[in-house]
């Protein structure tokens, strides 16, 4: 993805954030709450996340961790963000939590280090000219993660074109998906144009 295309991400955001107000899921690109929330519900399928290490790639405000406290405990929480707004937030929300913490950076740039878990809800929905950034970055991730990864997309054959937001061939994804993981699960049953895809390190899944 370059710099233009990093550029314009930015600005829809902040053009969403003055259209919506600051803290909404909608400043972040999602419809409504209840599609971000039926997100996280298939992202948490990944497995038991008791006393987990976390990685939220992404991660706007920290609405994953808020999902996350109302289902485990005793797990360590990091997220990332590009969006300096969307990190300033994420900290003044989370302030005093224990094992929680927030960084301003690029993920497709950073070096990610290990976690149980990696979560990226969203982020690969932006266009990009470069096909291959995609792959790339499912592969980045895949590599960060211990137990497994969750993402989700936007499916081709059911979301409206869009100037900035794309939508994938499924079956593309998971072949390629199936290269890297023993075990690879879709489920596209929460949302009309959303797939969420886990894959694991091992043959057995999540703890």
């Amino acid at each position: 993805m370059d710099l233009i295309e990093k550029a314009t991400i930015l600005h829809y955001h902040r053009h969403r954030i003055g259209q919506f107000q600051p803290g909404t899921v909608e400043a972040l690109g999602w419809r409504n709450m209840n599609s971000q929330q039926l997100r996280f519900q298939t992202l948490i399928k990944a497995g038991n996340l008791n006393g987990a290490t976390i990685l939220d790639i992404g991660c706007g405000y920290g609405d994953l961790k808020a999902f996350l406290d109302l289902h485990f405990s005793g797990f360590d929480y990091t997220g990332i963000d590009q969006m300096p707004e969307f990190i300033t937030e994420a900290r003044r929300r989370y302030d005093g939590h224990a094992r929680t913490v927030f960084f301003q950076t690029d993920f497709s740039t950073a070096a990610l280090p290990q976690f149980d878990y990696v979560f990226a809800s969203g982020v690969l929905g932006y266009r990009c000219n470069n096909e291959s950034f995609y792959t790339g970055m499912i592969g980045k991730l895949y590599d960060s993660a211990g137990i497994a990864l969750a993402f989700n997309m936007l499916d081709k054959n059911r979301f409206p074109p869009h100037d900035l937001l794309v939508g994938h061939d499924r079956e593309a994804v998971l072949a390629f998906c199936r290269e890297l993981s023993p075990r690879v699960e879709c489920f596209d049953d929460y949302l009309e144009d959303d797939f969420t895809v886990l894959m694991y390190r091992n043959e057995v899944g999540g703890q």
